[in-house]
């Protein structure tokens, strides 16, 4: 297992973090995810075989988010 901390611009409020952690949670390979607005990060646990950190930066991506780190 590995752990990445990911900047994400864009989240202003609790259903932020929240689209951000269900749009990770779904991703096969992650193990957890914690996403806090007030530091503006998602630091996901995740499986290094079994998932990129590309692909956890295109899910955020996806919700309308930008990802740095």
């Amino acid at each position: 297992m590995k752990t990445i901390t990911m900047n994400v611009g864009g989240m202003h409020c609790g259903s932020c973090e929240a689209l951000v952690g269900e749009a990770l949670e779904e991703l096969g390979g992650v193990e957890s995810v914690e996403v806090s607005r007030g530091s503006g990060t998602a630091t996901v646990v995740y499986d290094e075989c079994t998932i990129s950190p590309e692909t956890l930066k295109a899910a955020i991506e996806k919700e309308g988010y930008t990802v740095s780190g």
